[in-house]
């Protein structure tokens, strides 16, 4: 949509911006982007200080690639187009981005889903019910891929919330595309960084608040308080018509009241164990499926594990607020015999079950070990393969070899996108974690560094009716050495060693691993 730097800049807070230089009236024709190498002829480049990148270094490749304008947080002279600095670039983007696009979230319904674990799983939930659902096109934008009704297009090699000017290009597509109704995952970095900003809300959903990501948010507190942007955007736009302004809330997590005080319009609860506008009973446990009640209204799913009926029960509640009918929400949550990379199992004809999940959280892990508890007969065992990543929350190695060590059978501890620290050092951390909780190294755990060879050897300790999961990767297709990212699958991993041949693609392919006796 072309639109003049002013007519943009009419949708930031005035007091954001801080000095203009060059005419206003400058035409910027197409997207607004925040990497040099995506900028095109007539577009805008916004630049801001990172957390390890100055953008502000990249104008000069922005004007040379045909940038109209620039917006930045550093005084600059003597540009040779329109410069304007504002306070802080990150906060403003979003809101260009959607301006740009003639804001799109404004024309669709949108259905935020938020919290520590589940997000991915409860978006592909909602988003089975509402596709079922007359008067309805639905799409969505999660951390796995984006759907626009008719094509899908992946969204990254890493979980995280896409930057700004992506949410607002897909949200833009969807409008496009005669989608009605928009599920969109928003993580914490992705709220606290203003990815999602220019973002109109309608329904906003909790799964909960656990440990993670405390590198980056430095508390537990400001955590917390960063997947609460998400309900406090629920008032900051105007209602859409039928859409009562909803807040989604799982009355189990600790944090139900924090988040049930940030107002709305209306606020639902589900829960598992306390009192809720959704509560689970009658659960019952079978071979291919899981059942339980909501008042009188039983739902089946493929899905496995008590997290799993958390994640319905949200997408329940959001599905029901915006009026759709119980046989509506009971076929789309049956519907579902898979999230990609959430305890996905992998078949090669083998005689024990073997998973990959995402879990790379404390508590994830230990919801993850628990279900699969719940699959094996007695006697069998349950073989773990995990790692923790680098330059991120360091507790949560400690937490997550605690947790194995508790749950499983034989604990394999292994790379988990050390980027630049030590591998080493990440797995010697696990492993007295695994021995403060009564470990035997050999015995109930191990370190193998390459994961390829951590996947394998647990499938060689495997014996019939046991059950090797490996956890932490899912579905991301990539895995971080260095600065480098490596091809990288946990299921191709899988599938490769129960053909007897670990997967090696990774830098630590060569290194010497363990081999059983």
């Amino acid at each position: 949509m072309v639109k003049t730097l002013g007519q943009l800049l009419a949708n930031i807070p005035a007091d954001q911006v801080v000095r203009t230089a060059g005419d206003l009236d400058t035409l910027v024709s197409v997207e607004v982007v925040e990497s040099s190498q995506d900028v095109r002829p007539g577009g805008l480049f916004v630049a801001r200080v990172g957390q390890s990148v100055d953008g502000h270094s990249f104008i000069p490749a922005a004007i040379n690639a045909g940038a109209a304008a620039i917006v930045g947080e550093i005084a600059q002279s003597d540009l040779p187009v329109p410069y304007v600095q504002v306070k802080r670039a990150q906060d403003v983007l979003g809101l260009l981005a959607a301006a740009h696009h003639d804001h799109p979230a404004r024309q669709l319904v949108i259905i935020g889903v938020t919290g520590t674990d589940g997000k991915t799983t409860t978006c592909h939930l909602l988003h089975s019910i509402l596709k079922r659902a007359p008067g309805i096109r639905a799409g969505y934008i999660s951390t796995i891929s984006a759907d626009f009704g008719d094509e899908t297009a992946p969204t990254g090699l890493h979980v995280t919330t896409p930057g700004a000017p992506r949410v607002q290009a897909y949200l833009a597509k969807m409008v496009e595309a005669g989608i009605t109704h928009c599920i969109l995952e928003m993580t914490s970095h992705g709220l606290a960084q203003g990815r999602l900003n220019g973002v109109d809300i309608d329904v906003a959903v909790l799964t909960n608040v656990m440990h993670e990501h405390l590198d980056y948010h430095g508390s537990w507190e400001n955590y917390r308080a960063a997947k609460a942007i998400m309900f406090q955007m629920l008032n900051e736009t105007q209602r859409k018509p039928n859409v009562p302004k909803t807040a989604v809330i799982n009355a189990d997590d600790p944090s139900a009241e924090y988040f049930a005080a940030i107002p709305a319009e209306r606020t639902l609860s589900y829960s598992i164990e306390n009192p809720s506008d959704f509560r689970a009973g009658s659960i019952a446990y079978r071979p291919n499926e899981t059942s339980f009640q909501v008042d009188d209204q039983q739902i089946d799913m493929q899905l496995k594990g008590d997290f799993n009926i958390s994640n319905a029960l949200a997408a329940t509640g959001a599905a029901c607020a915006l009026g759709v009918t119980w046989d509506i929400v009971k076929a789309g949550i049956s519907a579902v015999k898979l999230i990609p990379g959430r305890m996905e199992a992998i078949d090669e004809g083998q005689d024990f079950i073997a998973m990959v999940d995402f879990a790379h959280t404390p508590n994830a892990l230990k919801r993850a070990l628990q279900a699969g508890r719940q699959m094996l007969q007695p006697g069998k065992g349950l073989i773990a393969v995990f790692g923790s990543a680098g330059l991120r929350d360091v507790e949560k190695r400690r937490l997550m070899a605690e947790t194995a060590a508790q749950l499983a059978d034989m604990t394999i501890l292994t790379a988990e996108d050390p980027r630049t620290e030590s591998l080493d050092d990440i797995l010697e951390m696990m492993a007295e974690s695994c021995l403060a909780q009564g470990g035997i190294d050999g015995e109930t755990f191990i370190s193998v560094p390459d994961r390829g060879e951590a996947i394998s050897l647990a499938c060689q300790m495997a014996e019939p009716g046991d059950l090797v999961m490996a956890c932490g990767k899912g579905h991301e297709q990539s895995m971080c050495f260095g600065t480098i990212e490596y091809p990288w699958d946990d299921r191709e991993a899988m599938r490769a060693a129960l053909r007897g041949a670990p997967l090696s693609t990774l830098p630590t392919a060569k290194r010497h691993t363990y081999a059983p006796d």
